[in-house]
């Protein structure tokens, strides 16, 4: 397997909670600059430790960024690393193994 395969698939399962996928879309929806952890958690109601563990996750994997400012904690959603996982299955989308573009894409 390649480490891109490695890395998607890993980013993937990330996404596989729905917790972290709830996470992720309050992030993506967000202010540009990030969003403060506080409003995350009021949003979805998440325990702190519960929310912590699954920022973790979604940080890890490239996903989100965290920025601490003060006694805030920002984070926003990674859009180049996003848009690389949607590209990634779009890729050679609808060739069949050939290298024509098709009408799909």
């Amino acid at each position: 397997m390649t480490a891109k395969l490695d890395q998607h698939a890993g980013q993937f399962k990330a996404l596989g909670s729905p917790v972290r996928l709830a996470i992720l879309r309050t992030i993506v929806q967000g202010a540009e600059d990030g969003t403060i952890v506080g409003d995350i958690q009021a949003k979805l109601d998440i325990p702190w430790s519960t929310l912590s563990h699954h920022l973790d996750q979604l940080t890890r994997t490239g996903l989100i960024v965290a920025r601490r400012e003060g006694t805030f904690i920002y984070h926003r959603a990674d859009i180049k690393i996003l848009r690389a996982l949607t590209d990634y299955l779009w890729e050679d989308c609808c060739k069949g193994g050939k290298s024509k573009k098709t009408s799909c894409c």
